[in-house]
């Protein structure tokens, strides 16, 4: 039994101790838990000072009350203890990332990811990230290898403000902020990439040709998206690529991958 059921064991009966949700997002110092089950509605208030006294480096805890929707994929949050505000500082691979983990999509659970995509960068790349949001992507490619230049384009007009603190807040200065459309915006950059980052895993697909059209020749494309493990011989297939990197759950059974695409000189 997990150390929040433990100190749960003399408040809830058997059964509502089971349905206490086992996993939860850390972004800062706030605890994010998805909707609890309605079993435990009077419950959540009782749970959350629970976890704020387990959990010493959270003072927020709070639920999410509808999964991502909308064009911008941002979550409704309800607190339920502890400091009554959404904003925090994230720390993650030597970089300081400022947010409100209402308005702005990020996920922490991808950190290793973002580092896996970082140590693949060489100096001489033009990097352009796609759906950017806060700029936790360009932030720890830049800090981490420094290559020549990263473009970074969000539509999310809070994301992109926030974007423009944490690069202040990074010092970094080889990342150029551009907010907008991608379809609007990558168009005017008028040049070409070494590598094109799609962190948008429901919808990035279908800017795949926006994508190829604005790569390199021997460029790589790391393309987002959700898919079951009995579907990924299909995807390998579709994309022509022999390796399909796991990047944690999305549901159950559904996976968030990325698959690192090239061989586009045909």
């Amino acid at each position: 039994m997990n150390k929040l059921r433990e100190s749960l064991k003399r408040k809830l009966t058997k059964s509502e101790l089971s349905m206490v949700p086992s996993s939860f997002d850390i972004v800062g110092d706030i605890a994010i838990f998805n909707e609890f089950p309605k079993e435990l509605k009077k419950k959540e208030k009782m749970i959350a000072d629970a976890m704020l006294k387990i959990q010493k480096n959270v003072k927020v805890v709070a639920k999410k009350s509808k999964k991502y929707s909308g064009r911008l994929r941002t979550p409704k949050i309800t607190i339920l203890a502890g400091e009554k505000r959404k904003t925090t500082v994230h720390r993650e691979s030597g970089c300081l990332f400022r947010l409100d983990v209402e308005k702005c999509y990020f996920s922490a659970r991808t950190g290793y990811e973002r580092l896996r995509i970082a140590k693949k960068v060489k100096k001489s790349e033009s990097i352009l990230v796609m759906f950017s949001g806060i700029a936790a992507f360009p932030i720890v490619i830049s800090k981490n290898k420094k290559p020549k230049e990263i473009y970074a384009v969000e539509l999310n007009k809070t994301a992109h403000k926030f974007a423009e603190e944490n690069i202040k807040l990074n010092k970094t200065t080889n990342i150029m902020l551009l907010k907008g459309d991608v379809k609007k915006v990558v168009p005017t950059l008028k040049k070409k990439f070494d590598r094109i980052i799609m962190p948008l895993p429901k919808s990035a697909e279908k800017y795949l040709p926006l994508a190829k059209r604005y790569l390199k020749p021997d460029g790589t494309i790391h393309l987002y998206t959700f898919s079951q493990e009995r579907d990924f011989k299909e995807l390998r297939i579709k994309y022509k690529i022999k390796k399909i990197v796991k990047c944690g759950n999305y549901s159950p059974g559904v996976y968030r991958v990325c698959l690192d695409l090239n061989n586009f000189k045909n």
